[in-house]
């Protein structure tokens, strides 16, 4: 599915162009369907659940790889230093981005629900005090005290229609119900990412907007945990292998530090089986290492034989290029919120 998806919304042959036009049709009808239940939102014609504590929802226009699961884990993490109890509620897809978060930050409460509000219930049962929505800027039927855009800088050479002629969930206009907007960068450079910026403060001229870098800073083995430097991969054969929204932009990041890499591309949120670690293990013989993400790493681990070489998981950290400050102090608007009702 995600090779069809990648030929269908990225490539630029007669054929793909073709296959756009053929699915325009549907993605208009769903454009307006989206458009019509947002005004429904807005005019307060359809019932919206308020959570029991202050609520952070972080999400983004297009499918899969804007890098907001980093980013509600930063945020969570942010929150932990403060010395609040976070939680994380996300809808859950097989356990991959739950591990992830579990792992990126020990100390909060991780509920998988898809629905969000019965999840909050029971992260605040848990004591949270604070809760982060992975993935709900389209959950308009949840209240939140702050409204996080993530924008892919790497969505600039994306189509421009919504789904299914395109990758976007919601176009441009969406990001007015933004209080802050976050463009993300993997593959993408710092002037592209700019460019991007520009057209989110357009589109969003009320909110901040703020630019962070997604990037490798070193590697952790997927049984041991022993620690790698990212100079490691430096002139070494890797197979990358993924199973995430833009598998190339892993490949990139890991080509940026030096390596040779082949990828190995999954769908988003691939479950693996014997077969597929079977399929890795015949490859890891042609390289030096291989290479896998966090999300991967949480369905692996229990499936990779102990005897042989482990796999390397790459651990992405967030750096803030631009507007860190009004981040923070957007969500220090929100944790004032919870110490005046724990007052």
């Amino acid at each position: 599915m995600r090779f069809v998806t990648h030929w269908l919304w990225a490539r630029r042959s007669l054929t793909a162009r073709i296959a756009r036009l053929a699915l325009l049709p549907p993605a208009w009808a769903y454009h307006a369907a989206v458009a019509v239940r947002a005004r429904a939102y807005r005019a307060r014609l359809l019932p919206q659940a308020i959570p029991t504590v202050p609520t952070v929802a972080v999400g983004n226009l297009t499918v899969g790889g804007s890098g907001k699961t980093p980013l509600a884990s930063w945020i969570a993490g942010y929150y932990a230093r403060k010395g609040l109890k976070p939680a994380i509620v996300l809808r859950g897809y097989g356990g991959d981005e739950g591990d992830v978060h579990r792992l990126l930050v020990p100390g909060a409460v991780v509920v998988e629900d898809p629905d969000r509000i019965a999840g909050a219930r029971r992260a605040v049962a848990q004591g949270a005090e604070i809760v982060v929505l992975d993935d709900a800027y389209q959950r308009l039927d949840v209240g939140r005290d702050l409204n996080i855009a993530v924008v892919s800088a790497e969505s600039s050479r994306a189509v421009p229609w919504t789904l299914p002629a395109g990758p976007w969930r919601e176009g441009w206009g969406a990001l007015r119900r933004a209080d802050l907007v976050i463009v993300t960068r993997k593959r993408a450079d710092r002037i592209t990412a700019l460019a991007v910026a520009e057209r989110a403060r357009r589109a969003a001229p009320r909110a901040p907007v703020a630019i962070a870098k997604l990037a490798i800073t070193g590697f952790r083995g997927l049984l041991s945990g022993g620690f790698r430097s990212a100079e490691s991969l430096d002139g070494a054969r890797v197979l990358a292998t993924a199973g995430i929204g833009d598998p190339d932009s892993f490949a990139s990041q890991c080509r940026r530090l030096g390596a040779h890499v082949e990828l190995l591309a999954w769908p988003d949120h691939h479950s693996y089986r014997a077969g597929d670690v079977a399929r890795l293990l015949h490859a890891a013989a042609a390289v030096d290492y291989v290479v896998v993400t966090e999300k991967d790493a949480a369905k692996l681990r229990s499936l990779w034989p102990p005897r042989v070489p482990e796999p390397l998981v790459a651990a992405l950290d967030v750096r803030w290029e631009h507007g860190r400050a009004a981040v923070e102090a957007a969500l220090d608007l929100v944790a004032t919120d919870v110490t005046e009702l724990l007052a």
